[in-house]
């Protein structure tokens, strides 16, 4: 079921809306609002005026009581063309009163209360109980005020082409075929574009095919082919994809003859056959005795004198293998972070400490294998602390966290976390001010429940109106009475009196109104009327006795008859010795028969309160606030809202401040948002001297006369 109206609303101040329709729409698929309603001189609240562009029907929705909505019938007709329909457009010509924010055409099922103006998708399965209403939402709310004319619904995919003209032609126009020749050409171009670069690209692949990529693996200043062997050491080393695999070279024992045992052999990696000392002749695979004088090797022996450097001699100490003096002779040994490939230690090989586990790397930190060594690499959002070991990297001591001022940053592992300050609210990287009861019209909560207001309100919570008339702040001119508005106020004219045009911030420019001439008084015939300042005076002529009767809306009023307006039955006039005067009627909130059209603050129920847009204030009916620039009321459990006024500004720059909804004078250009004229412009005065826009001067030869540059236009001010 539908749980709230269907409404289409307008915010614009003045506009209209020219249909320019078609030819062509199907009957069944359109809904005449203003033919089927039967809405004529009979309809209280509707008044049928001139149209705005053609000839059909126009009907001025009045500012009064009224109900204006299709009968059940009516209505069931409505719904039969729009159920389960997902597409539809509504067509209208209006001309709306200024700051009137009504419903133009309303669905409504039952008093549910709504704080969104439009419904995104609204639902088409209506039930039993729908109404249908024209230029209002309810029986009391979102009255439109102004003109509309051809109000109309299409139940038809995109509508609004019916207001094209010439809707019925088949054959293209000049327009429609120099547009199709533009894309044609349009098309060609992109083709033409796209079929070059793809031949480029086919060129750059066919050189492709014809390149040759060799990977190659260099050792020791050495280049290898892919796939090619070769020993180092005691390795075995293989070029696979452009990298080195090498692996310790086997070594078989070897099956040595008599007088002869397995030896190292310098350059070779595993052990050969070698003759022992009394064998050193070594002929056709054999051992045979050498001829030594035996005498002589005991006469002569091998006397080495200490320190002896055996290692500068001769040694066959390969790489990561040192040699090393001993008393008599020279030894090999591996250095540090490697071990032995063969008993001599001659050759060695790295040792892999990461991988076997030989590392004293501690936790945070990963261990990484390098020749005859190890490294500790602390991980990711940690600090070293030596070689082994590495702490919690802390981005709060070192403020390299993201945290926002007003926000505690708490380190962690590996990280860190954020967490707003009491009296804030957010996620920690962004953290807003936080005030409890909000900060109303416009105001803006700037630390824990302190609201910076903007001009005009103040409080705590900025709900508070600055009444600028009553508080003395400002002065208008005794032709003027202050009026206090929402934030702002302004200087309106009295009774009798109206503004020259000029403007004046203060009243100044009220003058007085000729009511007499003007036809504005309500003398009675046998009265003449004077005026005065301010107003009038109905005197009776000398010797007659007159009746003190009055005359207002053509019709006469006797003296001391008291009377309800026609057209607003919460306002009072009466005939005071041919004077009329009206006013608002008083509202007593005790009278249990109040009427609470007129007088919505004396509606206590709780079904006619209203929730604040931010759902943590309660209004009662008749209340009123500013919200994101509008001025807000609760009426009977529904709210209302309008774009809020802004003076008039008569300066020449004007920006509108951060956080305010209006515009203030400033006096430099680059600061300003608004330009009323154009500074680039110049005018020439009377005495043809260049004046910049924006400037005055006295004109030459008088003393009263002010002139103006505005836009090449010279205005003068007496």
């Amino acid at each position: 079921t539908m749980e709230s109206p269907i409404l289409v609303t307008t915010f614009c101040l003045i506009f209209c809306l020219r249909a320019v329709w078609g030819i062509g729409v199907d009957p069944s698929l359109k809904i005449d609002f203003l033919t089927d309603l039967e809405l004529g001189e009979s309809t209280v609240g509707v008044l049928q005026v001139p149209g705005l562009h053609n000839g059909s029907k126009a009907f001025l929705f009045q500012d009064t009581s009224r109900s204006v909505k299709a009968s059940i019938a009516t209505a069931e007709q409505f719904f039969q063309k729009l159920r389960n329909e997902h597409e539809f457009t509504i067509l209208v010509t209006l001309k709306q009163i200024q700051l009137n924010s009504g419903v133009i055409l309303s669905i409504h099922h039952l008093d549910k209360r709504i704080y969104e103006r439009v419904v995104e998708k609204p639902s088409m399965d209506f039930p039993l109980g729908t109404t249908f209403w024209l230029g209002q939402r309810n029986y009391a709310h979102g009255y439109f005020k102004g003109i509309m004319q051809d109000v109309q619904l299409l139940v038809m995919p995109q509508g609004f082409i019916t207001q094209c003209p010439d809707l019925n032609r088949t054959c293209p126009t000049c327009n429609d075929f120099h547009g199709l020749v533009q894309k044609i050409m349009e098309l060609q171009d992109i083709l033409a574009k796209t079929s070059a670069k793809l031949s480029n690209a086919e060129q750059r692949m066919n050189k492709l095919d014809h390149c040759y990529c060799e990977k190659t693996c260099t050792m020791k200043g050495t280049t290898y082919q892919e796939s090619e062997s070769w020993t180092d050491g005691c390795k075995n080393c293989t070029c696979m994809n452009g990298t080195i695999q090498c692996e310790a070279l086997a070594c078989s024992f070897p099956d040595c003859p008599s007088k002869s045992a397995p030896a190292f052999v310098d350059g070779k990696c595993c052990k050969e056959c070698k003759c022992d000392e009394m064998h050193k002749l070594f002929l056709l695979g054999k051992c045979n005795k050498t001829f030594i004088h035996f005498t002589e090797l005991y006469l002569k022996p091998f006397n080495f004198p200490v320190g002896h450097d055996f290692c500068s001699v001769r040694h066959n100490c390969m790489e990561n293998s040192v040699c090393q003096n001993l008393n008599d002779r020279a030894v090999c040994i591996c250095q540090d972070g490697f071990r032995a490939l063969r008993e001599d230690n001659a050759y060695c090989e790295d040792i892999d400490e990461c991988a076997e586990g030989h590392h004293y790397c501690r936790e945070n930190t990963m261990c990484v294998n390098i020749p005859g060594s190890f490294m500790c690499i602390c991980k990711a959002g940690y600090l070293r602390i030596d070689d082994y070991s590495c702490t919690e990297h802390d981005e709060c001591i070192t403020n390299q966290h993201n945290c926002d001022k007003n926000a505690l940053c708490f380190n962690t592992v590996g990280g860190h976390n954020c967490v707003c300050n009491p009296g804030y609210t957010g996620n920690g990287t962004t953290c807003k001010a936080f005030c409890k009861n909000g900060c109303r019209n416009g105001g803006t909560c700037i630390a824990s429940n302190v609201c910076a207001c903007p001009p005009g309100f103040t409080g705590p919570s900025c709900e508070t109106d600055i009444d600028e008339c009553s508080d003395g702040f400002v002065q208008c001119d005794n032709r003027a009475n202050c009026i206090n508005l929402p934030g702002w106020y302004h200087c309106e004219c009295r009774d009798g009196y109206h503004d020259n045009g000029m403007f004046s911030p203060n009243g100044e420019s009220c003058e007085d109104i000729d009511e007499c001439s003007t036809g504005r008084h309500s003398c009675a015939n046998d009265t003449i009327c004077f005026n005065l300042d301010g107003g009038y005076d109905c005197r009776c002529p000398h010797g007659k006795n007159c009746t003190g009767d009055c005359i207002h809306n053509e019709k006469v009023k006797h003296n001391g008859q008291i009377w309800v307006l026609d057209n607003d039955r919460c306002s009072v006039c009466s005939c005071q010795n041919g004077f009329v005067m009206c006013r608002r009627m008083v509202c007593d909130c005790e009278n249990p028969t109040v009427d609470l059209f007129c007088c919505p603050e004396c509606d206590l129920r709780v079904t006619s309160q209203c929730l604040h847009q931010n759902g943590e204030i309660l209004y009662n009916s008749g209340d009123t606030w500013v919200q994101n620039c509008q001025q807000c009321r609760c009426l009977k459990g529904e709210v209302d809202c309008w774009p809020l006024p802004c003076p008039d500004l008569e300066c020449e720059f004007s920006m509108l401040p951060e956080n305010e909804c209006c515009p203030r004078c400033v006096t430099d250009p680059c600061q300003a948002d608004t330009i009323r004229n154009n500074i680039m412009k110049t005018c020439l005065d009377e005495m043809h001297v260049v004046r910049f826009t924006g400037s005055s001067w006295i004109k030459h030869g008088t003393e009263c006369t002010l002139c103006q540059c505005k836009v090449r236009n010279i205005k003068f001010k007496l």
